[in-house]
């Protein structure tokens, strides 16, 4: 049986003049993509330009939701009701949802952003709340999440759930990422984080930072388009993955409930 995994990264982070990354040439490796809504990143004319290339290399479109903090980069913590997590949530769907209607499409995929993505993953309300906003949105959205409360909650719900590998950060033994802030916490070496990626496809196993070997089973492998070296990377994974004869291919709902 061949083995297929899906490829994304979180594009559309420019905002006015201000320019992250290299979407164009990251699509030319992807099969989804994660579009920031405008919360962390992201504005209309980013979004419509980074939906418009989407639908011309068929990539799957996501909507990356974050909590409103455009100057942290949505990666600070923020004190929100649940309430406020899923209307932030509902409004940046709606804005992403619209441009891909322009373009002929729909959303895909939802996959929450920065301090809002790690918070769903241990905070039971929060989690509730994204599922929430997610069924009262488009009930065959893919919800893209690491094991945890986000994953629990949105399977019980009936959602199709995606697990994310990210191949380029450093997990902690415990399964949980390590913190940006402590040395060694992102790979940034093509050839070994291409070797983790053919290896959490093939075995579904990554090793922790501390030398345990964990089991993470992933449907989806997050790139990171955001640093110089990504599109080299994301070249070197895809090529050995298709080297040991992985397909590559865009998430499929069906498949996963």
């Amino acid at each position: 049986m061949t083995r297929t995994i899906d490829l994304v990264a979180d594009l559309g982070e420019s905002f006015g003049d201000w320019n992250m990354g290299d979407d164009e040439a990251m699509l030319d490796v992807l099969t989804s993509a994660n579009v920031a809504c405008g919360f962390h990143a992201g504005d209309p004319r980013t979004m419509d330009r980074t939906v418009a290339s989407c639908v011309e290399r068929g990539i799957a479109i996501g909507a990356h939701p974050s909590f409103p903090d455009l100057v942290g980069f949505g990666r600070r913590a923020m004190d929100l009701t649940p309430h406020e997590v899923r209307t932030d949530i509902t409004f940046q769907m709606g804005a992403l949802g619209g441009f891909a209607v322009h373009h002929g499409a729909t959303l895909s995929h939802l996959a929450p952003h920065g301090r809002l993505g790690n918070l769903v993953a241990v905070r039971r309300d929060y989690a509730e709340a994204v599922v929430e906003a997610v069924l009262g949105f488009d009930e065959n959205l893919i919800v893209l999440a690491q094991d945890g409360e986000l994953a629990t909650a949105a399977r019980a719900a009936g959602l199709a759930v995606g697990i994310v590998g990210i191949v380029d950060r450093a997990y902690k033994s415990d399964g949980t990422l390590v913190p940006r802030s402590q040395h060694g916490a992102v790979v940034h070496d093509p050839a070994e984080v291409a070797e983790r990626s053919v290896r959490l496809v093939t075995e579904g196993k990554l090793t922790s930072i501390d030398g345990v070997d964990l089991d993470i089973r992933a449907d989806t492998l997050l790139m990171h388009g955001d640093n110089p070296g990504a599109v080299a990377l994301s070249r070197e994974v895809r090529m050995r993955l298709e080297a040991a004869g992985i397909e590559i291919a865009p998430l499929d709902a069906g498949r996963l409930r």
